[in-house]
């Protein structure tokens, strides 16, 4: 399917039965494609968590070990079927690219690659790294299902969030740990790109619609936002892993929301990420922070950061 990245791009609910527009053409909504591990003895358990920061896992501060990291990889269809999220174009690549060269520059971690970049990303397109899911809680615990209802008044009652990890395929698992021990690493950071589905909350009695992205990171959104479908938030995951595979530690750093207007919200559609909002991202910075930082930045620094307890990364690269 064609891209478009100037037209109106979204999805219905399949929770109410309807079908996706795209231009204001009616599809259907096909099953979801991306593979996911097993949750089960992955390394770190299933964790519900209602406001950042987005974390769990053993608490690896002062712990020395020698570390590694492979290239930030695009997961297409995290959280939804991948004909809906944006393709892996040139500036996408650049980003993930850019991101890459960011984590080599925190100076904690060395590159993992066998014979160079191409062969390091070729090898998770063909295996299953571990896959880090990260959104609502939905109906019936699949990451690419319909986000399940809420408690109490809409937007602000209890909103958990589920982070937790897939296990790898074995052939992964060899893979890394041949890697691990030729390169003389104890453990790897796996960092990706993907889509999420956020909560919205309402807060005060003037009704503030916004949207905890991560770490001291909230997105504020116009009052003609729909409460009722979640929106869609283009993220980074990642997971600090064992030569073994196992996942040690593991979170999420969101980076921007798409809202859902309310006259779109009542035709059953939903928002979607664009290729225009990624390159957006690109530039865009974080008016909040002192040095207006880049918002991937940012983001990718802390989530570093707080998978290998090096909380001093947070403050550095200004």
């Amino acid at each position: 399917m064609p891209s478009a990245p100037n037209t109106l791009f979204a999805r219905a609910s399949r929770y109410r039965g309807r079908v996706s527009t795209i231009g204001l053409v009616l599809t259907p909504l096909l099953g979801a494609c991306a593979s996911t591990g097993a949750t089960f003895r992955s390394g770190v358990g299933d964790t519900f968590l209602e406001h950042p920061p987005w974390y769990a896992g053993a608490d690896v501060t002062g712990q020395s070990a020698a570390l590694g990291h492979l290239p930030v990889a695009y997961q297409r269809g995290a959280s939804q079927p991948a004909l809906f999220d944006p393709a892996e174009t040139p500036a996408l690549s650049q980003l993930l690219a850019d991101m890459t060269r960011f984590v080599d520059s925190l100076g904690l971690s060395l590159r993992l690659v066998e014979g160079g970049r191409v062969s390091a990303v070729a090898h998770r397109a063909t295996t299953q790294p571990p896959d880090v899911h990260f959104g609502c809680v939905t109906e019936t615990g699949a990451p690419d299902d319909e986000c399940a209802e809420r408690e109490g008044a809409l937007g602000r009652g209890r909103q958990p969030m589920r982070l937790a990890v897939g296990r790898p395929s074995p052939e992964w698992t060899q893979w890394i740990g041949e890697v691990m021990t030729q390169q003389g690493v104890e453990r790897v950071l796996v960092i990706t790109l993907e889509i999420g589905q956020y909560l919205i909350r309402q807060r005060g009695l003037a009704g503030t619609k916004e949207v905890e992205l991560g770490t001291a990171h909230v997105a504020r959104l116009p009052w003609l936002t729909s409460l009722e479908t979640p929106v869609s938030v283009l993220q980074l995951t990642g997971a600090l892993v064992a030569r073994d595979g196992r996942a040690i530690r593991i979170g999420a750093e969101g980076l921007l929301a798409r809202r859902t207007s309310l006259p779109l919200s009542s035709i059953g559609a939903q928002a979607l990420i664009t290729e225009a909002d990624i390159d957006e991202l690109r530039t865009a910075r974080r008016q909040d922070l002192a040095g207006t930082p880049l918002v991937w930045q940012q983001a990718l620094r802390i989530l570093v950061a707080q998978l290998t307890g090096e909380a001093a990364v947070v403050q550095s690269l200004r």
